[in-house]
């Protein structure tokens, strides 16, 4: 007899619509407090994201991982549906490098103009969207 997989269903949505709805065996996500680790059957939780990355191991293709770039956002598992809410989120196949790369360049320039003005929040600021470009470039290496 065949041991059955012990999937369930993972969604990302974004407030443009969604962005990645499978079946997956596990999923890794960047919380706010470390990183979480996902399979089917988990207990129910809510947990705020940080900008990094998921991943997500579908039943249909065992062999790869799917690579999503989120810029924060909330995981909620229950009765086997991990359903993340983001204010952004791009799979690694749908990454434009140039635009990430031109993003953290001129990320980097306005923390150097921001800190020579000590302006502590607009170098805060630059600071996000520096992570927020560094992490869609990581993200875009994954892609297979």
């Amino acid at each position: 007899m065949a041991e059955s997989v012990k999937m369930f269903t993972v969604n990302i949505v974004t407030p443009d619509g969604v962005v990645y709805d499978h079946h997956a065996t596990l999923l890794v996500a960047c919380a706010v407090d470390g990183d979480l680790g996902i399979m089917a059957n988990h207990e129910p939780i809510i947990a705020p994201l940080a900008i990094g990355e998921v991943r997500v191991k579908r039943t249909d293709n065992p062999d790869h991982q799917d690579a999503i770039a989120i810029n924060g956002g909330f995981l909620e598992v229950n009765d086997n549906v991990a359903s993340i809410v983001a204010d952004s989120a791009e799979r690694a196949r749908d990454i434009d490098v140039s635009r990430a790369e031109h993003a953290r360049e001129r990320a980097q320039q306005e923390i150097k103009a921001a800190e020579a003005r000590h302006d502590i929040d607009e170098v805060n600021r630059a600071q996000v969207a520096l992570n927020r470009a560094i992490n869609r470039i990581n993200v875009s290496k994954r892609q297979r």
